[in-house]
């Protein structure tokens, strides 16, 4: 395999630097879902919530994911203490590490009572994202490197997935929720760490002037068809019914598998994550980007519908593997879309725009998921999220991908900065 690809990271400290921030951030993300399994067999077997209402929960928890433009917004009109990322970076993350926190010392929990301090925790987490997303947007942009940039932050999260599987599957089957949460709330202290010591961010003056520039880039921006048409092509493609919770019901419920083995299936689907994040950093800088959509429709139909063989463990341990691996080149297409779409000067509210966009169509997709679980089952759950995935192709003309290929080419005959 040729080396090529690697050529920015190798000639590029500023390249190298930023990598490490994005990885180490977004590996200090990941590790905040280690309380999720626990959380469902606490809605499950305590409070016996069906499939549709555990869904309903997790909608509930990732709220503040869905209104990151929010935060984009403040952290590009209004800088706190003279910086527009920094000093937001210390005050979310020192959020979710307090919520976190919370959680560990609360004596019996209750429905809304892990889904408020849940929220919060979630709320300081997005904020960072947000603040951590406008930094690889400015730069990738700047050094044509979106692609990966965003192959070394996913490649991280699935590293700290990878370990959360089988950690979290362990939590749930031997100790209760509260411990979860006690491990859980140490990482974003790791997000504040970095801030402290790696963010390097030259101090703005807010002011009129500021403020207008802002908003005359944000008001352009909102008049783009271009923007929107990829804001709803990326919603029409989450939207597709998908497993979520359903797919946690039927594994127990139908083929009895372990809370243990299901850790151990999202570890090995995490691992085989973090290979689909390499290839797809060596994609985003060989194949053509219209390709690479193709490709995501293509084997996200081919995917959902290789569930129909989902019956045992080794047929779980395969698809996991193999299409863990898929999927992610399939999320960082669409990740790599959002941030080629996203206008100057308002980088970083645009791709939080698009983020919740996309985070949105997964949950609306869980719920639908769910509902149509309990009502249709399983099998015909996955005829129609396929079917619901191969309509994007009707989307594609509209979307008209090649024309990210030609500002790729235009970004790559820039000379790397020093």
């Amino acid at each position: 395999m040729t080396l090529a690809p690697f050529k920015p990271f190798r000639e590029n400290p500023e390249a190298r630097r930023l990598a490490l921030l994005f990885g180490v951030v977004y590996f200090a993300q990941g590790m905040w879902y280690l309380p999720n399994l626990s959380i469902t067999f606490f809605l499950k077997e305590t409070l016996r919530l069906s499939a549709a209402q555990t869904a309903q929960f997790f909608s509930i928890t990732v709220l503040p994911w869905l209104i990151k433009p929010v935060y984009g917004l403040i952290s590009d009109f209004i800088p706190l203490f003279g910086r527009r990322r920094k000093s937001y970076f210390l005050l979310t993350s020192g959020l979710a590490a307090t919520m976190g926190f919370t959680l560990s010392m609360i004596s019996g929990y209750t429905y809304w009572g892990v889904a408020v301090f849940f929220t919060l925790m979630g709320l300081g987490l997005a904020f960072t994202d947000v603040l951590t997303d406008a930094m690889m947007v400015e730069n990738g942009q700047r050094l044509g490197l979106t692609g990966p940039f965003q192959s070394v932050q996913w490649a991280a999260i699935s590293f700290a997935s990878m370990l959360v599987g089988v950690g979290g599957g362990w939590l749930a089957e031997h100790k209760p929720l509260n411990v979860a949460f006690s491990i859980s709330m140490l990482f974003p202290l790791i997000s504040f760490c970095m801030a402290v010591w790696v963010i390097r961010e030259p101090r703005v003056a807010a002011g009129d002037r500021h403020f207008r520039e802002t908003w005359l880039a944000i008001r352009s921006a909102l008049r783009s068809r271009q923007l929107w048409i990829v804001a709803g092509f990326i919603f029409f493609y989450t939207f597709s019914p998908s497993f979520g919770p359903a797919l946690v019901y039927y594994s127990t419920d139908v083929l009895h598998f372990s809370r243990l083995f299901l850790g151990s299936l999202d570890s090995l689907q995490y691992a085989s994550g973090i290979v689909g994040a390499a290839l797809y950093f060596t994609l985003s800088k060989s194949v053509p980007f219209s390709r690479l959509i193709h490709f995501s429709i293509a084997t996200g139909v081919i995917g959902t519908l290789a569930y129909l063989g989902y019956v045992g463990q080794t047929s779980a341990v395969v698809i996991a593997v193999v299409f863990g691996g898929v999927g992610m080149i399939i999320l960082l297409t669409f990740l790599d879309l959002a941030a080629k779409a996203c206008p100057k000067q308002a980088e970083g509210t645009f791709f939080a725009l698009l983020m919740s966009v996309y985070n949105g169509g997964v949950q609306v997709s869980q719920i639908a998921g769910g509902w149509l679980y309990d009502q249709v089952g399983f099998t015909r759950l996955i005829l129609i999220g396929a079917a619901f995935t191969a309509a994007c192709w009707l989307l594609v003309p509209l979307l008209n991908p090649r024309q990210y290929d030609r500002s790729r080419q235009a970004a790559e005959a820039v000379p790397a900065g020093r």
